[in-house]
């Protein structure tokens, strides 16, 4: 049973009017890059909690989080209201199977996300382990409006840090960006564009992490699974692997 802590906030980012991170002080909360917790304030009728991905690498002093707040959500407006100094629920351990220690070996990992999903590769990625076991990884994040492309300078920090290995890829639906594609994740895997932009192969030999949006999880498996890929398990190892802790 999950037990909880009480976090001091450090910090809140406003990304956009609707997107924001949350960092907070809990002293040491071991975790492994991809999990979550739940995140709770104290309401009229009792405790308001959701699941929400640690953004930080495991060895930070800090817990973060990218949230994006829900217009009649009970919990992501109050979380939006956070200053520093105030007490925040976090849930503890961790949890969660959307771990790279989940993942097959493949030619390349694509960690492919929709809005706040960007969440748990971002922690992934600043740890040493996706660098040493795939050649090429490509992260792919699709959001409606330029303004939701959050952390582009930590993200560009790791492709300084790793050239050649690590391929942002953008995809901005609602409005044209510079370098950026426009259309959904699964029509750019049906046409090619998506690979061809991305100069990698997605195929049997990959291995794709999928997090964000329901549909899109939905739609892009169903196209990778047309394509030959298969549902990583771990009585049976694939290609597929999802988080989908949406409610």
């Amino acid at each position: 049973m999950a037990q909880w802590l009480n976090a001091t906030v450090a910090e809140t980012i406003h990304w956009t009017s609707s997107l924001f991170s949350i960092k907070a002080k809990t002293g040491p909360l071991p975790f492994i890059a991809g999990q979550f917790v739940r995140l709770a304030l104290e309401g009229p009728e009792g405790r308001l909690q959701r699941a929400y991905s640690l953004v930080n690498p495991p060895d930070s002093d800090y817990q973060e989080f990218l949230i994006s707040t829900v217009a009649d959500g009970l919990l992501s407006p109050l979380l939006q209201q956070l200053t520093p100094g105030d007490t925040l629920g976090i849930s503890h351990p961790p949890t969660g199977f959307f771990i790279l220690d989940e993942i097959p070996d493949g030619d390349n990992l694509w960690l492919i996300a929709t809005g706040t999903g960007i969440g748990p590769y971002l922690s992934m990625l600043a740890t040493s382990e996706p660098y040493q076991r795939f050649a090429k990884i490509i992260l792919i994040h699709s959001v409606r409006s330029a303004a939701d492309l959050a952390y582009q300078e930590l993200i560009a920090g790791f492709a300084k840090q790793y050239p050649g290995q690590l391929h942002y890829q953008p995809i901005v639906t609602r409005e044209p960006h510079p370098g950026a594609l426009q259309d959904r994740i699964p029509n750019l895997i049906t046409s090619q564009q998506l690979q061809q932009h991305c100069g990698q192969g997605l195929n049997e030999k990959s291995q794709v992490m999928l997090c964000g949006n329901p549909q899109m999880i939905t739609d892009t498996k169903a196209v990778l699974e047309s394509m030959g890929l298969k549902k990583n398990l771990r009585r049976t190892p694939g290609n597929i692997t999802v988080e989908q802790y949406w409610k």
